[in-house]
């Protein structure tokens, strides 16, 4: 398991950030079980072909008891605010996907992350969210994923800015960042 928190108290909102497989998903869930259960998993992908559905269940085959699943391709804001005054930590996995639902449904993507933003600020917590960092790696080659690379960007930086931890996971690592 991964190393503990440096408090023995789980901030307001903290953000998980690494490349992929980079333990974000495993250190996040550490992170939430510091505390008891029961803690709410709000799961953000979907299983649209053989391979994600096989990481879908590879997710769940190693929560252990006392996680409670909410799933949400793009209604994630609301489901924060319907979270509002409840103390159970919340862990949402992952930001990316859902931005990445979110940019193929065609919704308006600076509105749904603003949105999101100011959801995840409100939150008394405790909210742990996972994200990719997507700015490390070469220039994409088509302008969608030019777009979305620049949207995960921007939503990284501002759900950063919010919260009250921030931690880059490297090779399994977590290296605090604030």
């Amino acid at each position: 398991m991964d190393p503990a928190p440096p408090s023995p108290a789980l901030p307001r909102l903290t953000l998980v950030l690494g490349g992929a497989r980079s333990g974000k998903s495993r250190h996040a869930e550490a992170l939430v079980t510091t505390n008891p259960p029961p803690w709410i998993y709000v799961a953000t992908a979907q299983a649209s072909d053989d391979e994600m559905t096989a990481r879908i269940a590879q997710h769940k085959a190693r929560r252990v008891a006392g996680w409670q699943t909410r799933e949400t391709t793009h209604d994630l804001p609301a489901l924060v605010r319907a979270h509002a005054g409840s103390r159970m930590p919340l862990l949402i996995d992952c930001l990316t996907l859902w931005l990445s639902n979110v940019m193929l449904a065609e919704m308006e993507v600076a509105a749904c992350c603003a949105d999101l933003v100011d959801a995840l600020a409100a939150a008394s917590g405790p909210i742990v969210v996972v994200s990719n960092e997507v700015g490390l790696g070469i220039v994409p080659d088509n302008a969608l994923a030019r777009a979305f690379r620049d949207a995960q960007g921007r939503l990284n930086q501002d759900v950063a800015a919010a919260a009250d931890r921030v931690i880059l996971m490297a090779a399994g690592l977590p290296l605090i960042l604030k």
